[in-house]
């Protein structure tokens, strides 16, 4: 809704008229059975409640409606107005012109000749023979055109057009169709289309979706061609039959459903004979999730929760990485959850099968499956100060003894925290106790003879922090500035835990988070011996209006009593004293840019053992740049990581502003613009490039094209790559493969270069 005001400015040179938003303008137009009409022009006859006839300069209005011709004659009777000469018409933003034609008003019915019309909503416009118009949302184009490009000079073509002999055009459900069309871009036809149908926006319909078009080094040419189906505006199908040129014929779906209490998704995949691999090829990929809250009889919180993953044989994972799978997937879990809550107790179900992908060059060890795990957790949270909780687990653990060398086990957990938080403006203090209490039965003795084991052990922890503040300022801007120590103590007794096997415990990362946790293993075969106290401090920049944090610096180091003598099979233990330190930083300054780095320091060899480094600068729409410096010594590992979306520059003279936010439904200008998307993932100890995205983008408005290179390791000596071609016609269709996952995936901040916006005003267009 906009309304024109006139700004300050002198005689000599007025100052140009500004917009702005009022409600003074309704969006919404009147409702009434009898709406009030104005009517003007050179001459005016008629008779009275039967006919009015206008000549010279002739308009007609109404709410919503502007008609104007050299000669109107109004059928008051009928409320038919025909017209002639001059003809243009203004439909809540649609608009018309014609040399002659007739409309009742009321419910926008009629036909012009010679039209030629111009969509608001979507920026589409053509010219046509004839225009029959059925109400204000449909209307008929015949031997007509179709374009959303913009047309700067009165005899140029526009870059893409539809020609057809019938268009049906249908606003209220944003579908169009056309009948003996050809498609033109460039001035030359590209596709001859009997029958076509095309979304006017970016509204879900049902039909034949445009083909998409690979090419990689494995599969060669890869052609398919989507059926989408709209069910219902909470559930869709997709089914895509295709045609790999090395590989033969295959057919992929997916499901999707969103309801009020659940939500999910099914994909599968088929190839009934893999002409390289010499056998049928499938794989399905499920997930739902589901919560109902069942009132009746107080029984509380109930979940389901599904995720189901299963694929042919081994080599699916890098056949077939876009199917449903990361390319470096060879774990597929399928694990299926029941859960029940109420007030302060909660219980879980669950079922977890793993299917290892076995790789004979790179052989990894399949994870335990959990045939079932039944949990369960009571907690209080600040009674009378107080939080506690009690958790509890029992899980059969099930693997194939050729790959863990070690028994199967039924283990049952009961771990049992209570703490006591003191909790100030200035800082807190919170004591903690811990019991982890452990059985096992095995499936066979272990190599003491023993078919079962426990272990008891407690953890005593003090944590504690102070928070200082006061105002500070530097490069001229006020903060507030805090400094946080903080102190925390644990105490773990050592238990001999070397003949327990091991079913689900892994090393924590050590990191700013976990160099604060009681344990340094997660899962519950490994409880770690602590005798440590652990140092941190942090200092912060804070706004002092929006507490937006602008600088974080922090230090943390740990200090050892007694040394660790609880590892993971094959593990060495620590000795006493002091830990790596870890470093950090992050600068966010201002909005367009951040920095980020986290360095673990030895101080015995006095060299960083990881480094992190990550930069990101983002000065406008469509312009981001980020980089990544990361090293971890002990791995021989380092690598520099580079992603960008950049504008190369501008076709058209003029064209200088920093990123242009165009219409979601095309009409920009036809004048173009490059722009260059691309990752880069680089071994500085290798001196090569281990995965690669480069591709460029052109915007002209009306329509974008796209060339996307990929390369993606599946392996040390193994990669696949392929090049994806896209013709994006704006308000028409997508031609090509699709590379805007892949941009979206792996560029850090990628802007689709159609950004939604708010739908135009009706008074846009006002006259």
């Amino acid at each position: 809704m906009l309304v024109l005001l006139a700004g300050g400015a002198s005689a000599q040179t007025p100052a140009p008229l500004q917009l702005r938003a009022t409600p003074m303008l309704a969006e919404q137009l009147p409702q009434g059975a009898s709406l009030p009409s104005f009517i003007s022009g050179e001459r005016i006859t008629g008779r009275t409640e039967l006919e009015t006839v206008i000549e010279g300069d002739a308009e007609l209005r109404r709410p919503g409606l502007s008609l104007r011709a050299d000669e109107l004659r109004h059928d008051q009777s009928t409320d038919i107005a025909t017209v002639h000469g001059e003809v243009r018409v203004n439909a809540r933003g649609d608009r018309y012109t014609a040399t002659e034609g007739q409309l009742q008003i009321d419910a926008f019915e009629g036909f012009f000749l010679q039209p030629s019309y111009r969509f608001l909503a979507t920026g589409a416009h053509g010219s046509a023979e004839r225009v029959e118009l059925h109400d204000a949302d449909r209307a008929t184009v015949l031997q007509g055109t179709y374009t959303t490009c913009r047309i700067d000079q009165p005899d140029a073509l526009p870059d893409w057009i539809l020609r057809a002999e019938r268009l049906e055009l249908d606003q209220e459900s944003d579908e169009g169709y056309a009948e003996g069309a050809v498609l033109e871009f460039k001035g030359v036809p590209i596709l001859p289309v009997p029958a076509i149908s095309f979304p006017l926006s970016d509204r879900r319909k049902s039909g034949w979706l445009p083909p998409t078009i690979g090419l990689d080094n494995k599969s060669g040419l890869d052609l398919s061609v989507p059926y989408y189906w709209n069910i219902a505006p909470n559930r869709d199908a997709t089914f895509t039959p295709g045609l790999m040129l090395r590989r033969g014929a295959d057919l992929s779906s997916e499901f999707r459903y969103l309801e009020n209490n659940y939500h999910g998704q099914v994909l599968a995949h088929v190839m009934p004979n893999d002409r390289l691999r010499d056998r049928e090829r499938w794989g399905l990929f499920a997930r739902h999730s589901g919560h109902y809250d069942i009132q009746a009889g107080g029984i509380g919180g109930v979940g389901l929760g599904l995720n189901l993953n299963r694929v042919s044989d081994n080599d699916y994972w890098r056949d077939f990485s876009r199917k449903g799978l990361s390319l470096t997937t060879r774990l597929l879990a399928s694990d299926g959850s029941l859960t029940w809550s109420r007030g302060d107790f909660a219980l879980a179900a669950r079922a977890l099968k793993w299917q290892t992908l076995q790789d004979v060059n790179a052989p990894i060890v399949p994870p335990y499956d959990r045939l079932p795990q039944l949990t369960g957790r009571w907690s209080k949270i600040n009674d009378r100060g107080f939080d506690y909780s009690i958790d509890a687990d029992y899980t059969r653990f099930r693997a194939d003894r050729f790959w863990t060398r070690q028994p199967n086990a039924d283990r049952g957990v009961l771990h049992a925290q209570l703490s006591h938080p003191f909790t100030r403006p200035w800082g807190f203090l919170v004591p903690k106790a811990q019991l982890h209490a452990t059985g096992y039965r095995f499936d066979g003795p272990l190599s003491n003879g023993a078919s079962s084991a426990s272990r008891v052990l407690p953890t005593l922890s003090l944590d504690s922090g102070l928070v200082f503040e006061r105002p500070a300022s530097y490069f001229g801007r006020a903060f507030t500035q805090t400094l946080e120590p903080r102190l925390m103590y644990v105490y773990t007794p050592y238990r001999d835990q070397s003949r327990l096997p091991n079913y689900d415990s892994g090393l924590y990362d050590f990191n700013f988070a976990t160099i604060w946790s009681e344990n340094a293993f997660a899962g519950h075969d490994r409880i770690v011996d602590n005798n440590l106290v652990t140092a941190g401090l942090t200092t912060r920049l804070l706004d002092p209006d929006s507490g937006a944090e602008a600088v974080r610096l922090g230090i943390a180091q740990r200090y050892r009593f007694s040394g660790q003598q609880v590892v993971l099979p094959g593990g060495t233990p620590t000795a006493a004293g002091w830990s790596d330190i870890m470093l950090g930083a992050s600068i966010g300054w201002d909005p367009r840019w951040s920095f980020d780095t986290v360095v673990q320091y030895n101080p015995d060899t006095k060299r960083s053992t990881r480094t992190t480094i990550q930069a990101r600068w983002m000065p406008g729409p469509f312009r981001t740049l980020s980089a990544a410096y990361r090293h971890q010594r002990d791995l021989k590992s380092e690598h520099l990581d580079v992603g960008w979306q950049w504008p190369l520059g501008d076709l058209a003279a003029g064209r200088s502003e920093l990123g242009t936010t165009r219409s979601a439904s095309g009409g920009g200008s036809c004048s173009g613009r490059w722009y260059s998307v691309g990752r880069l993932n680089y071994s500085l100890r290798d001196s090569k490039v281990v995965d690669a995205i480069l591709g460029l983008e052109y915007d002209a408005g009306c329509w974008i094209g796209r060339v996307v290179f990929e390369q993606l390791h599946s392996s040390t000596s193994s990669a696949t790559r392929r090049i994806m071609f896209q013709l994006e016609l704006v308000g028409l269709s997508r031609l090509g493969s699709n590379p805007l996952s892949t941009l979206r995936n792996h560029i850090p901040r990628y802007q689709y270069l159609r950004q939604e916006v708010t739908p135009p005003s009706r008074f846009t267009t006002y006259d």
